[in-house]
């Protein structure tokens, strides 16, 4: 017999009854009845009941073994009486009568319960992640999360990528966060970066003959988290495609996405393929962001010109000042309550905006503060232009109003959007709603300076080639970039990437590049492209995003084996640490720390 275990905690059914067998594993629980203790003992596959008797010499050290200790056990398996069967158990027909035991390692006086549902603060859980992830809901996340990427490798394979790895010690490179820098021993003052992602790399192994390439690629970037986002590093399905086109990109991506949400939905829809595309400019107007949560069926219209000159003088007076005005359907509101309305006012202003008008559509006309001051023919307009969008927007229904600057106003009337859906219960359940955010704008302007910068990705091909460069306006140049986005989380941004040189210099130079700084930034990406670069493009969606969602986790770290905490600290390993002078010294390093506050306090002297 194997010296730990002939059967895994997760494995004994009916059929193994009568038989003899031996478990290793963690105990769960213990429930002393008098003459019988019953240990739950479990390990990565499951639990099993396991019994044993007041009589038995083995039983005091049973008894004195704590929660979370590790023992191998040995014994018959014998059948429960119907009374005692657990069906929400697959071991719960049977229990094992331990004639053997062993404690290979006693558990100390745990910091954290395994067992239950208790919650506990992230300090404790963080700094004994390994009793954490020992959890029922954790440990199933993980394997979740494995289970999800081997999926993903084995789609991506069947459609003839080719799985290759790109280098984690490379150059630094201004990709929009801060890099990790590596410093270099045998390099005295010049350091390496991690990568915030392969972008280079993936493209210099389209120019280098492969066709298809992916990777479950490590990124580092020293950003602060947030909900949906780890600090320092994350994961993602990294890939690459040559002689394609922005469909073909998506026609790769798609079947591979759908299916692996598909195999893990446990329930969910997913939405069907191919996947809706919305462009940049209409998911701005109409869902306020570039994020659409398609889950809502609220969808903002474009009212500013029923408002221009009207008798609703705020309103008129700012259109005429350049404002716009979005309208935002409220479906059944006309029966609720004023408290209704007062509530989501006081929410407007709470955001900082001046309040949150609105009409009521009921017997025929209108009422509301702005109804009463709007002539008949402009609340026909606005209805016509809801309707166009919505459905059957009439009699019955409101309308919210946000007025404002286009930017403003578009952000504004997304997050009144969500309010409105919420309140009202609108939102769906129970499915992931993808779409493609499509035509994104190639350039914008900076506000403060009025500077032309690159909108989203500086390597993508901007639509129309050399002749939109030297030709256009570049706040009306459109690129080749486009998202994926599922519920309102964004899980990948890509492009058909910039593979000519002189376009690339072209567009490098008005957002403010000179050729000198591209070439020294990305020589290497350059001088590969002047020796036969192909056209080509890809994209990167999140794992951990995607493993987050199929998991229903509203914060990334439950989805991660060993996360950091909000303030990038690994409080298992105490990383960062401090490191001794003379490592610091053959890395010719020298520390400026900043000097400590002051703290105000009497005056000792």
């Amino acid at each position: 017999m194997h010296p730990y275990r002939t059967h895994t905690c997760g494995e004994l059914t009916i059929k193994d009854a009568d038989t003899q067998a031996r478990l290793s594993g963690w105990i769960h629980r213990k429930r002393d009845h008098g003459n019988l203790m019953f240990i739950d003992l479990r390990d990565h596959y499951g639990l099993t009941q396991c019994v044993i008797d007041i009589s038995s010499p083995l039983f005091e050290m049973a008894e004195s073994a704590r929660p979370e200790s590790v023992l191998t056990v040995t014994g018959n398996i014998a059948r429960r009486s119907d009374d005692t069967i657990n069906a929400n158990l697959p071991t719960g027909q049977v229990e094992l009568m331990i004639k053997e035991l062993i404690v290979e390692n006693p558990a100390e006086v745990l910091p954290m319960q395994v067992a239950g549902e208790a919650e506990y603060s992230d300090e404790m859980r963080l700094s004994h992640r390994f009793l954490d992830l020992r959890r029922d809901s954790v440990h199933a996340n993980i394997v979740l999360r494995s289970n999800v990427i081997s999926s993903i490798r084995r789609r991506m394979t069947d459609q003839g990528f080719l799985e290759m790895q790109t280098p984690i010690l490379t150059a630094s490179s201004p990709e929009g966060a801060r890099d990790y820098l590596v410093p270099s021993r045998i390099h005295p003052g010049k350091f390496y970066a991690l990568p915030q992602a392969p972008q280079q790399f993936k493209q210099l192994l389209m120019v280098s003959g492969f066709d298809k390439y992916f990777q479950i690629a490590p990124c580092f970037r020293d950003e602060d988290a947030r909900a949906d986002r780890s600090p320092g590093e994350f994961y993602q399905l990294d890939f690459e495609m040559a002689y394609v086109t922005q469909d073909d990109v998506f026609a790769a991506i798609e079947p591979v996405l759908h299916g692996v949400f598909e195999e893990f939905a446990d329930g969910r829809k997913v939405s069907g393929l191919p996947f809706q595309q919305i462009p940049y400019a209409e998911s701005m107007l109409h869902y306020g962001n570039d994020k659409p949560d398609l889950r809502n069926p609220l969808i903002i219209a474009d009212v500013t010109e029923a408002f221009r000159g009207s008798g609703f003088g705020l309103f008129a007076k700012n259109v005429e000042k350049g404002a716009v005005v979005r309208a935002i359907p409220a479906p059944g509101a006309a029966d609720r309550p004023r408290s209704f309305f007062d509530k989501l006012n006081d929410w407007a202003r709470d955001e900082g905006a001046g309040g949150l008008g609105y009409i009521v559509f009921a017997d025929g006309g209108t009422k509301g503060p702005i109804g009463k001051n709007l002539e008949a023919d402009r609340t026909q307009a606005i209805k016509q232009a809801l309707n166009a969008v919505n459905p059957d927007i009439g009699d019955g229904d409101a309308v919210f109003f946000v007025c404002g600057q286009p930017a403003d106003a578009a952000r504004f009337s997304g997050l009144a959007r969500t309010r409105v859906c919420d309140e009202l219960g609108l939102l769906e359940k129970g499915v992931f709603k993808f779409c493609w955010i499509v035509d994104y704008p190639m350039y914008e302007m900076e506000e403060d300076t009025g500077k032309i910068e690159f909108s989203h990705n500086p390597f993508s091909m901007p639509q129309g080639g050399m002749e939109v460069l030297e030709s256009k306006d570049p706040l009306d140049i459109l690129a080749y970039q486009y998202d994926i986005v599922c519920n309102g989380i964004e899980l990948s941004s890509g492009a058909i990437r910039n593979h000519r040189p002189d376009i690339m210099l072209k567009a490098f130079e008005i957002a403010g590049y000179g050729a000198d700084v591209v070439e020294e930034q990305f020589g290497g990406m350059l001088k590969a492209f002047r020796f036969g670069a192909p056209p080509h493009g890809g994209s990167a969606p999140g794992i951990d995003r995607i493993v987050m969602m199929l998991a229903d986790e509203p914060n990334i770290r439950e989805v991660i084996a060993f996360p950091m905490n909000q303030q990038a600290e690994d409080l298992l390993m105490g990383a960062p640490a401090v490191v001794e002078d003379s490592r610091l010294k053959e890395l010719f390093l020298k520390l400026n720390l900043p000097k400590p506050v002051k703290k105000d306090g009497p005056d000792n002297n």
